[in-house]
């Protein structure tokens, strides 16, 4: 395991997420425990099933209201899990804030993506005024790299190609400056080019706003290209948690060595079949 991490912004002990079912109850995610420092990243990388994405909507409390939450979450000296619904709530998309892999499920087809972003500041700055909620929405969408953001505030998201639309997802994460970004597979509906010009960007982005991430992927290669560290999930546990290159060049468990296996290389032998994991 790592050593204790200095500066903790977020700290999650023993958490534990079931959904009560008619037929019983399932652990999604079984006492996990991690931290993630300020300004840093860590990946947290495995299958499809394996809690990851359980554990960042516990974080942000979003989970269906079958699910049960244990253990503690506690960012900037406070734990999520106790905070009224009013107090988290506050601390959305302002604090903390996620984008998510599908933008096209995300975004509203029928509201212009200028609009869209200038929700995102309204819910926390009410007594901004329309201007100077503009002028916000559009230095995010500068910050973001979108072409002609004044031109293009008031189109409506079919207009854009797939990594712009993906653009405008983390424009509206970013607008509130917040302090942590939960990023949910953001990279895996785009094709290889896209996909690392917004593995560029959020790196970029790291470094101008000061920004933690917890980039979920399951992906090994991806995240390698992201993170500082990583933390490899298994059927709802942390199997492994270790910098990028000591899980590269020095993996421990038998499941992080399956994941590295089943990813190819310019060195894999292309006769033989992938390892499965």
């Amino acid at each position: 395991m790592s050593e204790p991490l200095h500066d903790v912004l977020l700290d999650v002990r023993d958490l534990t997420v079931r959904f009560r079912t008619e037929k019983g109850a399932h652990t999604a995610v079984d006492g996990i425990s991690f931290q993630i420092a300020a300004g840093e990243v860590l990946g947290l990388v495995g299958e499809s099933g394996s809690g990851k994405s359980a554990t960042s909507l516990a974080i942000l409390r979003l989970l269906a209201p079958n699910a049960e939450i244990g253990g503690s979450i506690r960012f900037a000296a406070g734990d999520l899990l106790q905070l009224p619904e009013s107090a988290m709530r506050s601390r959305r998309g302002r604090e903390i804030a996620m984008i998510f892999q599908e933008p096209m499920t995300a975004l509203n087809p029928v509201m212009a993506v200028g609009e869209q972003i200038a929700e995102a500041v309204r819910a926390h700055h009410r007594s901004l005024k329309r201007d100077e909620i503009k002028q916000q929405v559009l230095r995010a969408m500068h910050d973001v790299a979108l072409p002609d953001p004044e031109r293009r505030y008031g189109e409506y998201p079919h207009q854009f190609s797939g990594g712009q639309r993906q653009r405008i997802l983390i424009a509206m994460a970013i607008v509130n400056k917040p302090k942590l970004l939960i990023a949910d597979e953001p990279t895996t509906a785009l094709d290889v080019t896209v996909q690392a010009q917004i593995l560029a960007l959020l790196a970029d982005l790291r470094r101008s706003h000061g920004l933690a991430m917890l980039f979920i992927s399951h992906d090994l290669a991806v995240t390698a290209q992201t993170a500082n560290r990583v933390a490899v999930m298994q059927r709802g546990a942390i199997v492994e948690m270790a910098s990028t290159r000591e899980i590269f060049h020095n993996p421990q468990h038998a499941y992080t060595r399956s994941l590295l296996a089943a990813a190819p290389t310019m060195r894999t032998d292309r006769t033989l079949p992938l390892a499965t994991v």
